[in-house]
């Protein structure tokens, strides 16, 4: 944006409504809070300051976003909107235009709002929309040549009034100094004795001031949250929005109603998601990824050509191409798959590389694990990673064969080329290209019977 801008965003209302322990700013919306929606887009336009106000008891916010780039004002007594942003005035400097948001109102674009401040170079510019219910919201009062008269809260409103349909959003534009002038003059003679901001839009009219509406076509963008039904709502608006822009950018998503996206997801040519997929973090499909139902796919990358099953738990890993993993398969952090290796169902991996060409098929626990290329990993496979206190590593060489049922107790080596027989425990390093076997003699014990329920069990001599 060329012009200098401060962003006030309005966080200390108490939200009683939402019945929680939580603040209603900290309330989640796609995976991170209402208030972190309206902050990212504030910093999206490249502003030069950013003034949340918060209310008393609010230290749960700030601690929240203590990382944060913001300048923090209190309003220790809840007198009003016009109060709030009084406050954060001595924040602003007077030849900025002031950027008004709120921090429960969390759809607004940042194109919208640059055309919102694009309007306010020398005049005072407020955000309408048209609603079917405009139950709630205040009133846009027009004259009979349209000009913008007032904004007429419902609780003050005649019932003529309360039969318009364009709202006050609440977010609005203005230079910083004509601002602070008409916050002074305003006064809370109203049905909440609070101090209204809109009341500047009478201020401004009786100056000669101009006023103008910039209205936005997209309702999403003026809707505020105050309880866990309109934040339901809310989620759904937002998996709308973000699964139109995916469907735009070209992704097949089956059912557009039945994906969620709780970050980023970038996207090749001919991604194909599947129902009931979830993505979270920053998350990234290279050409032709497939994923079926029932996903959650986490802060990963995955290369193209590559097919993830149903019902497949992905977290914080790195996926090369033409990769296959499930069904029902879990990678938690730290996994990298090179290209053309597979996991299949039931298989869990943990902070381990698997190799180029390998496969860990069936049932099995990989951890702590570096695996070459063109290993076959057998059914039923655990690495033993924990010894009670710490956590060792296991190396399988390239082309090395482990059977089904085994177990590699680690730290462990298997060399390349070698092979172990099915049902083994091992616990030395097994050099390269040989078999090892590791069972005991198989025993019968004649006369053992089964334990008895209710029959208690004797004491050994």
């Amino acid at each position: 944006m060329t012009v200098e801008v401060s962003v006030v965003i309005l966080a200390a209302g108490q939200g009683t409504r939402m019945r929680s322990r939580l603040p209603k700013v900290l309330q989640p919306l796609a995976g991170q809070p209402l208030l972190g929606h309206v902050i990212a887009t504030a910093e999206s336009l490249k502003v030069n300051k950013i003034c949340l106000v918060y209310g008393h008891g609010g230290e749960q916010v700030r601690e929240h976003f203590v990382e944060r780039d913001l300048v923090w004002v209190l309003q220790e007594e809840q007198l009003g909107t016009g109060h709030a942003v009084l406050q954060a005035m001595p924040q602003i400097d007077a030849g900025h235009t002031a950027l008004i948001l709120y921090g429960d109102v969390p759809l607004v674009r940042p194109e919208t709002l640059a055309s919102l401040v694009s309007a306010a170079s020398d005049q005072l510019a407020v955000l309408t929309a048209e609603l079917d219910d405009p139950t709630g919201y205040g009133r846009i009062i027009r004259d009979s040549d349209d000009h913008l008269l007032a904004i007429v809260e419902e609780q003050d409103a005649t019932e003529e009034q309360k039969a318009l349909r364009e709202i006050n959003t609440g977010m609005m534009a203005c230079p910083a100094d004509l601002l602070a002038g008409w916050l002074t003059r305003i006064a809370p003679d109203n049905a909440r004795s609070e101090y209204y901001l809109t009341d500047i839009i009478r201020c401004a009219v009786a100056d000669g001031a101009n006023v103008v509406a910039v209205r936005t076509d997209s309702v999403a963008e003026a809707l505020g949250v105050n309880d866990k039904m309109q934040l339901a709502e809310m989620e759904r608006l937002l998996r709308k929005r973000t699964s139109r822009a995916l469907l735009e950018q070209g992704a097949t998503l089956v059912d557009p109603d039945r994906f969620d996206l709780r970050g980023t997801l970038s996207c090749g040519n001919d991604v194909y998601i599947d129902v009931n997929v979830l993505v979270e973090g920053q998350v990234y499909f290279g050409d032709d990824v497939t994923v079926g139902p029932n996903c959650i796919i986490r802060n990963t990358s995955i290369g193209p050509g590559t097919r993830v099953h149903a019902n497949c738990v992905i977290e914080a890993a790195t996926i090369g191409g033409n990769c296959e993993i499930g069904p029902f398969a879990r990678m938690r952090p730290g996994v990298e798959m090179a290209d053309q290796s597979k996991l299949g169902n039931f298989v869990e991996v943990k902070k381990s590389r698997i190799g180029s060409g390998s496969k860990v098929n069936h049932l099995s626990y990989i951890g702590d694990t570096t695996i070459g290329e063109k290993v076959n990993v057998g059914a039923g496979t655990i690495t033993c990673n924990y010894d009670g206190a710490n956590k060792h590593p296991t190396i399988i060489g390239d082309g090395a064969f482990i059977g089904s049922g085994v177990e590699l107790v680690a730290p462990v080596e298997i060399g390349p080329g070698a092979t172990i027989g099915a049902g083994s425990t091992i616990t030395k390093a097994v050099p390269a290209g040989e078999l090892a076997i590791e069972r005991s003699r198989q025993q019968i014990i004649t006369g053992w019977k089964r334990p008895t329920k209710g029959v208690p069990k004797k004491p050994e001599q």
